[in-house]
């Protein structure tokens, strides 16, 4: 049986959903296949959306058009603005997310997405085609035998390509969850010339919540004047149900002494497991060897759930055999009689190279062929479903034979994502954080939809409605900068007194409402009796125009930074330049430049092993073509 279709993607994980429903809203006729109907957008580890960094990716993904953030406020059980002690910069939003019905919504939006056919399948290989002297996808099979002739397929297999699972020295073929693992696909690839890695990652075990001595934790309440993610979530109604708690529980010393005993056990360190697990979420037994020094861990206990008695603890991964987690568990605090619904376990699979891809996240050596999420090396949802987007952005745009979407460093901590993975690959799971952008104090969460609103309109993935949204708030952001330049406070006993109560200077000359909200001390609702005549605006809208305010001396020379390395990428690069051949160039640079092919002299700078002199001698190259 054949048939023809424009995009297929492999795997409905938070990366596949992304870039069918992509796909499939810029008109493609889309097929996504999936291992299992019933594990579509499961979240088979953490209960959560959102975080540091991982918050920011929500809310890009949200103003170019995709759906996580707005199925996340939907199903929020619990919301919370991480790092609001730091810069407004790196204010990141975490929600406990409902876990099956997080589930139950996405599988209804993309049963009812146009375009868009769902198919449970395990795909089993991939054949490609001489075109044009180029080789390119040309069909992909399923395990049955059924083949879909097609111009693109998207890669998003997740941790399911020849998954083990690993509970101390059991081991046994399956992919998350218990479900079926994809045995056939790897070869395939491997056939194909496309390189693969082995990574692994894990999860602590789930416990009833009526085993729980909660007078023995700390309660950890949510937030109830949180921002939703989404442009589509009504403000003033969020959250749509009530928050339930989340606790905090300690390891102790007993804790620590069990895992020393019983390392050995550990499949992390018996020698079973061969993959690279992610830095920074390491498994239990990994934090008390790699912090002996440390008394304690803490363990955030979260619910999965609002109909379900399953409690998750964040923290508390491990690899160890069953019995072995029984007594770390009844080592804390609180989990003296804890009861384990299910049991923790580690789990190794495939992935392939990121610097075999282009910055579109298609192969550089197979058109039409893409990768997204954990497949391409990185580790959580949200970093998987931002990878899906634009994988199913630029699938759609390539056979729509328009200009691909390359989101810059300074665009986005989507580009800044994709940039990394492309230019710099990964040794170990990858995951998003502050840090790695030099560019943070312009991509705030806040103003996600001023920077890739417009982007997501112009690829299509904007509706009418949210583009009215974008534009109205916008206009309303910048009539309120411009308000507060003109509303003029004038030296009183009054509004000194409102000042030194809050540690600030007093005011001796006139002064501009923006200008006093610059000190760090200050606030548009610390001084709202000065301004009587605010306009009743959403709370979201006052707090970009006055972050935009207060950080604008420090985005004005980011600016510039932005401007000096712009000069860079516009500086194209060819991908037939031998760089072996290149007289100056250092031999690990050259070997580096080989093997990514960079796109633009920008990105040529940011490869590892390429140093400011050999970009002088690429700049001198360049010069003389």
């Amino acid at each position: 049986m054949s048939n023809i279709v424009d995009v297929c993607v492999v795997g409905a994980g938070h990366a596949g959903i992304e870039a069918a429903l992509a796909s499939a809203r810029m008109g493609m006729n889309t097929i996504l296949f999936t291992m299992s109907l019933d594990a579509l957008a499961n979240l088979p580890c953490n209960p959560s959306i959102g975080g540091t960094a991982k918050g920011h990716l929500v809310y890009e993904i949200d103003a170019l058009g995709g759906e996580m953030g707005r199925c996340a406020d939907m199903v929020t059980l619990q919301t919370r603005t991480l790092n609001l002690g730091k810069g407004a910069a790196v204010y990141s939003k975490r929600i406990q997310a409902d876990r099956m019905k997080y589930r139950s919504i996405m599988k209804a939006t993309l049963e009812n997405t146009k375009n868009l056919r769902i198919v449970q399948a395990e795909i089993a290989d991939i054949i490609t085609k001489e075109e044009n002297g180029a080789r390119c996808v040309d069909k992909i099979v399923t395990r049955l035998g059924e083949e879909y002739k097609t111009r693109a397929v998207i890669l998003a297999t997740g941790t399911y390509l020849n998954a083990v699972v690993h509970t101390g020295n059991i081991c046994y073929s399956s992919g998350p969850d218990s479900l079926m693992h994809a045995s056939f696909l790897t070869d395939a690839l491997k056939r194909e010339g496309i390189s693969m890695m082995r990574f692994k990652t894990g999860t602590p075990a789930r416990v009833h919540m009526d085993s729980i001595d909660y007078s023995q934790l700390e309660i950890q309440e949510g937030e109830n004047d949180s921002l939703p993610f989404s442009w589509s979530t009504p403000e003033n109604e969020y959250p749509l149900r009530e928050q339930l708690p989340c606790y905090i529980a300690y390891t102790n010393e007993n804790t620590h002494q069990i895992i020393r005993d019983n390392l050995k056990k550990s499949a992390m360190y018996s020698g079973n497991i061969h993959g690279t697990g992610p830095r920074y979420c390491p498994s239990i037994e990994d934090k008390i060897v790699r912090f002996a020094d440390k008394e304690r861990h803490q363990l955030f206990v979260e619910p999965m759930g609002s109909d379900t008695k399953e409690m998750y603890i964040q923290g508390f991964s491990t690899s160890m055999p069953i019995e072995v987690q029984m007594k770390m568990l009844h080592s804390l605090k609180g989990f003296e009689n804890a009861v384990v619904m299910r049991y923790a376990y580690a789990i190794e699979y495939d992935c392939t190279d990121p610097q075999e891809l282009l910055p579109t996240l298609e192969y550089k050596k197979i058109s039409g062929l893409y990768g997204a999420g954990q497949f391409n090396g990185t580790s959580g949802y949200e970093e998987a479903a931002a990878q899906g987007l634009v994988a199913g952005i630029n699938a759609s745009l390539k056979i729509k034979g328009e200009e691909c979407m390359i989101l810059p460093r300074s665009s986005s901590y989507i580009g800044t994502l994709i940039d990394d993975l492309v230019t710099k690959g990964t040794n170990e799971p990858y995951r998003m954080m502050t840090s790695r952008s030099e560019y943070r104090l312009l991509l705030r969460q806040d103003n996600a939809d001023l920077r890739l609103t417009p982007i997501g309109r112009r690829v299509g993935l904007v509706n009418d409605e949210q583009w009215a949204h974008f534009e109205k708030r916008r206009k309303q952001i910048e009539d309120e900068k411009n308000r507060l330049n003109k509303v003029i406070i004038h030296p009183s006993n009054e509004i000194n007194e409102v000042l030194l109560q809050n540690g600030t200077t007093e005011l001796y000359t006139s002064m501009s409402l923006a200008e006093l909200i610059k000190r760090p001390q200050l606030d548009l609702y610390k001084l709202e009796k000065f301004d009587p005549q605010r306009p009743n605006l959403k709370k979201s809208v006052l707090f970009t125009a006055q972050t935009d305010i207060k950080y604008d001396g420090y985005v004005k020379k980011q600016l510039i930074e932005v401007s000096k390395q712009e000069k860079l990428e516009g500086k194209p690069l060819s991908q037939d330049i031998d760089y072996s051949q290149i007289k100056g160039l250092r031999i690990e640079a050259a070997q580096k430049l080989n093997k990514v092919k960079p796109l633009t002299l920008g990105q040529a700078s940011r490869i590892s092993g390429v140093s400011p002199a050999d970009i002088s001698v690429l700049l001198i190259y360049l010069n003389t073509k």
